[in-house]
């Protein structure tokens, strides 16, 4: 028997991508004393950019055989 990952969709990768450099660009903003509404715009942008780059660039395309 050959126990493999389950596949995940590419758009939820991309999510959980997302929301973990959210969480890690907020708290960080908080840190370095950053207002916390400033820290929240500007993470949920990131986030954005992240979700859509990861989603447009991060899939594997299948080539020719070879």
């Amino acid at each position: 028997m050959h126990l493999r990952m389950p596949s995940i969709d590419h758009g939820v990768q991309s999510f959980f991508w997302a929301v973990l450099f959210f969480v890690l660009l907020w708290l960080g903003m908080l840190a370095f004393g950053v207002s916390s509404a400033t820290a929240l715009i500007l993470s949920l942008v990131a986030a954005g950019a992240i979700f859509l780059f990861v989603r447009l660039n991060g899939e594997d395309r299948p080539g020719p055989a070879r």
